[in-house]
C-alpha cells in the first residue's frame, strides 16, 4: 500500500485546500477580490465547499484522482442537484509533487442549476449484505467522466464556476 491509499483522508483534505489556494490565487491576481469560501458543517447534501464570487453561489462537490487514473466514473449525491448553481469538480494531481490539473467540471452556467440526474445510473454499495447481494444507493448517481468538460488550467475553472468579472 502507498501512502495515497493508507492516509487517503489527509490526501483528499490536502487537495482541496490546494484547490482553494489556487482559485483564491486567480481571484488576488485577477483584482477581483471577490471570492469567499464557506465549508458545510454536516456533509449530507452532496458538496464539500460553498463558494461565491461575481455574484454566483457555487455548491461544489470536489472530486480528486491521480493524473494517470483509469477511473472512468464518479458517484455524485442527488441533493446536489437541489442546490443553486450546484457543481461536480473533480481534480486531478501529479501523485509525486501535488501539483493540480487537469480539471474536470459537471455543472451549469454560472447561476444555472445542475444538468438533470434523471436517466443517470443508480449507484450500488461496494459490499454485499449477508447474502451477497450490493442494494442500491437510492441517493447516489454514477456520472460518467465523458459527461464533465475537461479544462486545463485554474483559470478556465474560475470561468466555468464564476463567469468573468466585468
Amino acid at each position: 500500500m502507498t501512502e495515497h491509499s493508507l492516509h487517503s483522508s489527509y490526501r483528499e483534505k490536502l487537495i482541496e485546500h490546494l484547490l482553494v489556494g489556487e482559485l483564491l490565487k486567480h481571484s488576488w491576481r485577477n483584482k477581483d477580490f471577490t471570492l469567499e469560501v464557506s465549508k458545510p458543517e454536516v456533509d449530507n447534501s452532496g458538496y464539500d465547499i460553498i463558494a461565491e464570487a461575481n455574484g454566483v453561489i457555487r455548491h461544489i462537490q470536489l472530486k480528486a484522482t491521480f493524473v494517470g487514473s483509469e477511473t472512468a466514473t464518479q458517484k455524485i449525491h442527488i441533493s446536489l442537484a437541489k442546490k443553486p448553481s450546484g457543481c461536480v469538480v473533480l481534480v486531478y494531481f501529479n501523485n509525486e509533487t501535488l501539483d493540480l490539473g487537469p480539471y474536470y467540471f459537471f455543472g451549469g452556467t454560472p447561476g444555472e442549476p445542475l444538468p438533470s440526474l434523471e436517466n443517470l445510473k443508480v449507484a450500488k454499495h461496494t459490499k454485499g449484505n449477508s447474502t451477497g447481494l450490493k442494494a442500491d444507493r437510492p441517493n447516489i448517481r454514477i456520472l460518467n467522466k465523458g459527461q464533465f468538460d475537461k479544462l486545463t488550467t485554474i483559470n478556465e475553472l474560475y470561468g466555468k464556476l464564476f463567469g468573468y468579472a466585468s
